[in-house]
Formats: C-alpha cells, structure tokens, sequence
C-alpha cells in the first residue's frame, strides 16, 4: 500500500501525515459536544451531514444490550447517542489516529458509558452482542467492506436487534438496500434527506 492510501482515513495507520490538532463545537439537542479532530480522519471540520441525518433519525429501541458505532471516526455518533440516551456505546474504528480522538472525545464530553475499540471491523469485539448498530460505512474502502459490516451486524445483534446505516443514494443506497433485504428479511427506508437515505434493518 502507498503512503497515500495509508493516509486515507480508512486505514489503520496514518503514516507520516502531519498532525493538525482541531476541534469544535457540535450543539444537538439541547446539548452541547466538543469535538477533537485531526488530519486523516473522516470529515475533520464538522459533523458530516450523512452523521447528523443519522443522529436526527436515530432511536434506541429497548432492548437492554450495548449499541455499537461500527466505524465510529472520531466518535461523534456514538459518543452523541450514549450521553443523549445515557446509553452503553462501544465504537470501533480501525484509524489509529480517529481511534485516539474517540478516547480523547470520551473524556472532553464525560460519555462514561461509551467505549472505543481500536479494531479491524469486528475483530477486538466478535464475542459481544448488541441492541442496535449504527453505521455510516466507509464507502470509499469499497463494497466488500461495507457488505462484511452489514454481514457482520446481522451475527451481532440479538433477537430484534436493529441495523441503523446512512447512506448516500448516489454512493450505493438503493443496492444496499437490497443487500440487506436479502440478508434480515427486511430493510426500511426511514428517511430521506438532501439524497441520504437512513435504513432500518430489524433481526427476527
């Protein structure tokens, strides 16, 4: 792999990429969110509208089970759901730099209930079991990883456990759709906003 493709922010590592500390500030709901950014992750000056159209849509169901940000960047999904719902939140990120962020991020925004892992998909968490999965896929990786995340997420959820993804229609929402049809037996679309489609996927 190519320096340049190590600095994508998919990639585990960020090689020589020069750091360039930010942050800001995310008012959502009556709360307010510092956000730690930097260069090589995802969407480094704001939340990317694909994250916020989720975090509008989103709601936990009632099943006692963590909920997990599968490709969580530096954190704002998961870190966001777990103090607005005072949920358990486990987020994955293989970015060792975004990784670094979320602890960061759960420290700045006091999420005492969320816990990051610095994992490969699944990988550091395939004993665990989850109520819902959020994801909003790294579609520039390429579909056979954005399709192991949908697969992944069927094996992971318990019994009504709902797979929550956000999507552009451009980048691939109608076949995603599809995919995961066939794979749950059933995926809705939840909502559509400015061509982002929000899926909901319940496990029988």
């Amino acid at each position: 792999m190519s320096i340049e493709n190590n600095h994508h922010y998919y990639s585990k590592s960020q090689g020589d990429l020069e750091s360039n500390p930010s942050k800001f500030v995310f008012n959502f709901k009556e709360h307010k969110f510092v956000y730690h950014t930097d260069n090589g992750v995802f969407s480094k000056d704001y939340i990317d509208y694909g994250s916020f159209a989720m975090l509008k849509t989103f709601k936990p169901n009632n099943l006692d089970f963590p909920i997990l940000d599968m490709g969580a960047g530096y954190g704002p999904i998961g870190i966001t759901v777990s103090n607005l719902y005072n949920k358990d939140v486990v987020m994955c990120e293989i970015n060792e730099r975004a990784y670094n962020l979320i602890n960061k991020n759960i420290e700045e925004n006091k999420a005492t209930k969320a816990k990051a892992y610095h994992s490969d998909l699944f990988e550091k968490i395939e004993d665990m079991v989850f109520s819902s999965i959020i994801t909003n896929p790294p579609i520039r990786a390429g579909k056979a990883v954005v399709y192991a995340i949908y697969d992944g997420s069927f094996k992971q959820l318990v019994s009504g456990g709902e797979l929550w993804v956000v999507i552009q229609k451009k980048q691939g929402a109608p076949s995603s759709k599809s995919y995961l049809e066939n794979l749950f037996g059933n995926c809705e679309i939840v909502d559509r906003d400015k061509g982002y489609y929000i899926l909901k996927c319940v496990k029988n």
